[in-house]
């Protein structure tokens, strides 16, 4: 006859069995453990301590070669607030009169630029006057001119300039490239981006010509022109585009509300993209070969990023962007590692080189050619 004893004995035996077996399965599954990250960590400052350099700071939380020392902000309440938040030391911390200073100070290696549009040239130049390497964020300058100018003082001061380009670390994007790469799309015929939102506050410096340099083609247009450029794996040489506006009270002279925008390849691909600060659900890629296709929805958003192509789903693990961006560009500065879409001041130059393009078509109504 059972008792409870030998019930509670023959139960202890099979739990500890069970623990065993998740013991011995969890040792012979591969990965599981990774090493610590033992190599140099990027210390970054952030300046501009804006809604987007959140983002940025809560992301690296999540990074192992990238950790944020220290901030910049014409703002002494921010400076306090990320003091607290972030742990930052008092020595980290600058306002915009005095962060030259940052040349005598060895323990921060690059500074993040993440300021107005206009601001980025004076700002990104000064950086690399004192000595640290600079990540600015997208558009890099208002024009070529600007962005020349930055990349020039960079190398003269040789530090690095990359741009906050994080969907060229993003892995459903990269899984699409490559499969470009290797063919599986066959000839690529057409791409199409679609970027856009509708804009809230209408007082915002998004809206000011004088610190954005445009409207939405300067802050999410960009990212067709860039999309097109990943997707279809060729520089455009030639550019059309119309522009609409239905409330030149909010987007005034200079400032674009929704621009539409075609792009012809050398292999004779082309692109049909649209860029707005007045319709909502704009967040998608899709490009076309003679053999597949892929399509990413959203396609450029914070996340997740979902995409399929013709044989299906795709399956890549949802990443944090700018964690993935931040660890991924102290490899760049530190290793020379070279990713598979560049970051660098050269890249952001070319999307830059095409955006005067399009205003130029929109104000001329002609096909502007494009030259290298």
């Amino acid at each position: 006859m059972n008792t409870r004893r030998d019930f509670l004995q023959k139960m202890g035996a099979s739990a500890l069995m069970l623990q065993l077996s998740s013991v011995i399965t969890f040792a012979n599954t591969p990965n599981q453990i990774e090493q610590p990250y033992d190599g140099k960590v990027l210390r970054v400052a952030i300046m501009g301590l804006g809604g987007y350099a959140t983002r940025v700071a809560e992301a690296m939380k999540a990074c192992t070669k990238a950790k944020l020392v220290g901030v910049i902000s014409g703002t002494p309440s921010k400076v306090k607030d990320w003091q607290m938040k972030y742990k930052i030391a008092e020595k980290n911390c600058y306002n915009y009169d005095t962060f030259d200073q940052v040349k005598n100070n060895p323990d921060i290696d690059a500074i993040y630029v993440i300021t107005p549009n206009a601001l980025h040239h004076s700002h990104v130049i000064r950086v690399a006057k004192a000595g640290k390497h600079v990540i600015c964020e997208k558009p890099m300058a208002l024009n070529t001119k600007e962005g020349q100018e930055m990349i020039d003082a960079c190398k003269k001061a040789k530090v690095r300039l990359l741009v906050g380009y994080r969907m060229h670390f993003e892995p459903q994007t990269l899984e699409v490239i490559r499969m470009r790469n290797a063919g599986d799309f066959g000839k690529i015929m057409f791409f199409q981006g679609q970027c856009g939102f509708k804009i809230g506050d209408p007082k915002q410096w998004r809206l000011n010509k004088a610190l954005a340099g445009g409207g939405s083609m300067m802050d999410i247009g960009i990212y067709a022109i860039n999309g097109a450029r990943y997707m279809v794996g060729e520089e455009p040489v030639w550019v059309t585009a119309q522009e609409t506006k239905t409330n030149p009270a909010i987007f005034k002279e200079g400032v674009d509300e929704t621009i539409q925008f075609q792009l012809g390849f050398p292999s004779g691909a082309v692109a049909s993209c649209l860029s707005s600060y007045n319709i909502n659900h704009l967040d998608r890629f899709y490009v076309s070969g003679d053999k597949g296709f892929a399509e990413m929805q959203p396609s450029t958003g914070y996340g997740p990023i979902k995409g399929r192509t013709h044989k299906g789903e795709l399956t890549q693990p949802i990443t944090t962007h700018q964690t993935t961006q931040m660890d991924k560009m102290a490899t760049i500065i530190f290793e020379d590692d070279k990713p598979v879409v560049p970051v660098d001041g050269e890249e952001g130059l070319k999307d830059l080189r095409i955006i005067e393009a399009i205003y130029q078509a929109v104000k001329t109504g002609e096909k502007v050619k494009l030259t290298a």
